[in-house]
């Protein structure tokens, strides 16, 4: 049952609303005015907050701006319910990061239809969404907007690179969201003496390019083709008018693209406090996790190079660790390619 918490300050209203509510099937508690509904939702959390702005002790956007400071509060979604009309009032509010307003009087079917659509929004949110045009094209599809998404890839310039040609450089300034139809694209940071640290990779289906595009800054790294790849390029100004036409695609979108800047923390960490061992036996299960080959059949060609790029060592380094692991019975190596014979004690190097 889901719980709501209705601040009002006029007994008549008060009464009225949590008893539409309640019969409706929700939980419903209520504040009599602004300072006792924040220590309420402070010690509830509820699913959802209605509030009034009119109140003694605190107005409404008094309540909004406190509860939106307290990380245990500022992701209730939060409805406005006033008898002010003003459009300025709408525009405050909202601009404060309010969900909805309903002005009084209201109908009581408009009052439930604004409920069930808030939580319809939440569940879909909550979806996890993978990080490719599927998952876009999932997204989409449950918060509406196929027509811009269709839009977004379709008629789109179309390029070919080849192997180990670059796509774009550390400090050019981005210009198109990419999409990989066809092959497999790396993003590094170059040192000054030439030296690469490979970032991340990218496998057929992916975005990528968007966090310095979405920061409207020079790009942070370089990419460039680990194998002939067809690229899908979204120009910026299409990109930027998806996220900006529906606000749950923006808030999901940026989510679901920006989940591996915590990655790439994470392998910072690792190459700062991890052994070489460790560093290129999770270099190998992600180059592996990324290939056509991830059920292990045939092995896979891994550049030594990249490897030691990615592992954050020499290359002579990677050879010998590869040596030490095929010795080890940990994987087999044959005509170049690469075959796991044991996941698990690989993955579960001790550092």
């Amino acid at each position: 049952m889901k719980r709501i918490l209705l601040i009002e300050d006029n007994p008549d209203i008060r009464e009225n609303t949590a008893e539409i509510l309640e019969l409706d099937g929700y939980e419903v508690y209520t504040a009599e005015n602004g300072k006792l509904g924040v220590e309420m939702a402070t010690s509830l959390k509820p699913d959802l907050i209605i509030c009034d702005i009119m109140m003694p002790v605190l107005d409404g956007y008094s309540v909004l701006h406190l509860l939106s400071k307290n990380p245990d509060t500022e992701n209730i979604p939060f409805i406005f319910l006033t008898a002010k009309a003003d459009r300025s009032d709408f525009r405050k509010g909202m601009e404060m990061g309010a969900d909805d307003y309903i002005t009084k009087p209201f109908d009581d079917v408009d009052l439930l239809n604004a409920l069930e659509s808030r939580f319809k929004k939440i569940e879909q949110m909550q979806k996890k969404y993978s990080r490719n045009i599927e998952g876009l094209n999932n997204l989409v599809r449950d918060v509406g907007g196929e027509e811009e998404l269709r839009n977004l890839t379709q008629n789109r310039e179309k390029r070919k690179y080849k192997k180990k040609s670059e796509i774009f450089r550390e400090g050019d300034f981005p210009l198109y969201l990419f999409y990989i139809e066809k092959g497999k694209v790396k993003t590094y940071k170059t040192n000054e003496d030439g030296k690469e640290l490979i970032i991340n990779l990218h496998n057929e289906g992916d975005f990528f390019g968007y966090v310095n595009l979405m920061r409207e800054d020079s790009y942070m790294e370089s990419a460039s083709a680990l194998e002939d790849s067809e690229l899908i390029l979204i120009p910026k100004s299409e990109f930027f008018k998806l996220i900006h036409q529906n606000r749950q695609v923006s808030q999901k979108f940026i989510k679901m693209l920006s989940d591996n800047i915590k990655e790439n923390e994470d392998q910072l960490l690792k190459l700062a406090y991890n052994s070489v061992r460790k560093r290129v036996s999770e270099c190998l299960l992600k180059f592996f996790e990324q290939s056509d080959d991830r059920n292990n059949k045939n092995g896979i060609k891994i550049s030594r190079e990249d490897l030691s790029n990615m592992a954050g060592t020499s290359i002579e380094t990677a050879i010998r660790t590869l040596s030490d692991f095929k010795d080890e019975k940990l994987i087999e190596i044959s005509t170049g390619k690469i075959k796991v014979i044991n996941f698990d004690k690989l993955k579960n190097l001790k550092n």
